[in-house]
C-alpha cells in the first residue's frame, strides 16, 4: 500500500491499481508500463518534478503522456513562473517521498503546484504511477486534478 493508493482510498474515488513486473533495464518507466499493461501510451502519464524560478514554490509537478516530452516553457507559463528546469532527482525524491521512476502525483510528502497536460481532459481514465516502479493507478483526470489541486494546461513539446 503506497501513499498514492491511500490518498485515493481516503478520497473515496473510483480507481484501479495495475501491477506489472518492472524491468530494471527499461529505458523509459512510463513506456514500459504502457507496454507491460497493454495500454495506449496516450492514456499512461508520467510524473516529472521541475524546479521553478520566479515562483513562490521552488518545485512543481508536471503530469503528461509518456510518449511526449515536457515543454519547460509551457509549465513555467502555466504556473506564472519566470523559468522551469528539470528538478534534481535527489531533490525530487526528498520532496515527493518516492524514488525516481515511481514518483506519483498523489500522496507526495509536500503538496506542490501540479499541472496536468490538457490532453488528459478528453480521456475518461488515465494511468499514473501509484508510488513505486511496476505499479500504476487508473483514475479519472478530474479526480487527479481535485486530489492534487492541479490545473490542466498544454505541457508537451510539439
Amino acid at each position: 500500500m503506497t501513499p498514492a493508493i491511500v490518498t485515493a482510498q481516503r478520497a473515496g474515488i473510483v480507481f484501479q491499481v495495475h501491477e506489472y513486473q518492472h524491468d530494471p533495464a527499461a529505458e523509459s518507466y512510463g513506456e514500459e508500463a504502457a507496454a507491460a499493461l497493454g495500454l495506449d501510451p496516450a492514456c499512461v502519464f508520467k510524473t516529472l518534478l521541475v524546479s521553478l524560478s520566479g515562483h513562490k514554490s521552488p518545485l512543481a509537478v508536471a503530469v503528461l503522456p509518456v510518449s511526449h516530452r515536457l515543454s519547460l516553457k509551457a509549465i513555467a507559463k502555466a504556473l506564472g513562473a519566470k523559468k522551469a528546469d528539470m528538478a534534481d532527482p535527489k531533490a525530487a525524491e526528498r520532496s515527493s517521498g518516492y524514488v525516481v521512476g515511481g514518483i506519483s502525483p498523489l500522496g507526495q510528502k509536500k503538496a506542490l503546484p501540479t499541472v496536468i497536460d490538457s490532453s488528459a481532459e478528453a480521456l475518461p481514465q488515465i494511468n499514473v504511477s501509484a508510488g513505486r516502479r511496476g505499479l500504476e493507478i487508473e483514475l479519472a483526470p478530474a479526480d487527479l486534478a481535485r486530489l492534487t489541486r492541479g490545473i490542466f494546461a498544454p505541457l508537451i513539446t510539439e
